[in-house]
């Protein structure tokens, strides 16, 4: 779901635009200073559905002051060891169901931890 008229409105008169990610979500900040004792208001519009698990560690702690400015390109780089994001599929078709569950098939490799129910004549 793109963002509504409301959020698209607010961001246009409201919102001072910081950059993009790789998924193409943009980012923005409040105009102007922030008032006493608080912070300026930072957000997010996604592209496409809003999924929240689609923000990068550096937007991620932009977005929640941790950092003033989000990370740069380079020291946002991945490393070898890192893995692609995958979105959270709870709830759709491609969720994760462990062997032996009744949606596929119920069937599972026996092991030894297995009950055996006990009879008093064995």
């Amino acid at each position: 779901m793109a963002a509504t008229t409301g959020t698209r409105l607010f961001t246009l008169f409201r919102g001072k635009f910081v950059g993009n990610d790789e998924y193409g979500n943009s980012y923005y900040e409040g105009r102007g200073a922030a008032k006493e004792g608080k912070r300026k208001r930072r957000w997010v519009v996604y592209k496409g559905i809003a999924e929240p698990t689609k923000v990068p560690p550096q937007w991620h702690g932009w977005l929640h002051h941790t950092l003033e400015a989000p990370l740069s390109e380079k020291a946002a780089k991945r490393f070898k060891w890192q893995k692609p994001h995958i979105p959270n599929l709870t709830g759709t078709q491609g969720r994760y169901l462990p062997p032996g569950h009744m949606l596929k098939g119920g069937k599972r490799a026996a092991n030894e931890a297995d009950y055996e129910a006990w009879s008093p004549n064995e």
